[in-house]
């Protein structure tokens, strides 16, 4: 019973129209945010500093993702409140081998966490929001609700890899894009890890906000080794 917990119960439009946001939240997105906020403040006559930039993008994310998958979310929600339990120790489970996997296979390099070092000086509460707790929300819907709930229903395996190379693939591409350097995209490894861990917790638990927290939790200690 147990393995079919995580199932999607998306319905089609959900789906489509998820799947949709998805490929431009993916690929396009990060390569023309910077171009419309430019347009922006062309059309207010106004600068807006990279700070709000980065939290007006994640709310957007966030309202958009709240009204896309609001059907999802519901049943999740009520699945986490019928199992808290189970959730919960799922939960510690997961943190327990996420840092005990990161132990053996984490690297030291990790461009994500250069760039929010770089940007928690300027504005670090709206930072610490975004990490915390807009990033995970939106990450979690998509990768693991959308990506791996709707896998999983044709194969377990494949929602596994796919999602978390898609998962480690965000977090790098972009990198290797500006500099023209590929071999960037080697930095995926390290968030491998990550992404089983996350999926696993969706599958084990059925209900999404056991890796939603999951995620958070690790992204609010990753900030606060940062900032200490």
């Amino acid at each position: 019973m147990a393995k079919k917990a995580a199932t999607s119960h998306m319905n089609q439009t959900e789906r489509v129209a998820g799947t949709i946001f998805f490929i431009v939240y993916l690929l396009v997105l990060p390569l023309l945010a910077n171009k419309l906020f430019g347009i922006v403040e062309v059309l207010l006559d106004t600068k807006i500093s990279d700070s709000l930039a980065n939290i007006i993008y994640y709310y957007v994310l966030f309202a958009i993702v709240l009204l896309l998958f609001h059907s999802f979310l519901a049943h999740t929600t009520s699945r986490f409140l019928g199992g808290v339990s189970r959730a919960m120790t799922t939960f510690c489970m997961g943190l327990l081998v996420f840092y005990g996997a990161n132990v053996l296979f984490n690297s030291r390099t990790n461009l994500n966490d250069m760039t929010i070092a770089a940007s928690i000086n300027a504005a670090p509460r709206l930072t610490a929001l975004i990490i915390v707790f807009l990033a995970p929300f939106v990450e979690e819907v998509l990768f693991r609700g959308l990506v791996f709930g709707c896998l999983k229903e044709k194969s377990r395996v494949a929602a596994y890899v796919i999602s978390c190379v898609l998962f480690a693939f965000m977090h790098v591409w972009t990198f290797a894009l500006s500099s023209w350097d590929w071999s960037y995209l080697i930095l995926m490894l390290q968030y491998l890890v990550p992404g089983l861990v996350f999926a696993w917790a969706f599958d084990h638990s059925g209900t999404l906000w056991t890796s939603i927290l999951l995620h958070a939790t690790v992204n609010a200690l990753a900030l606060w080794a940062i900032v200490g």
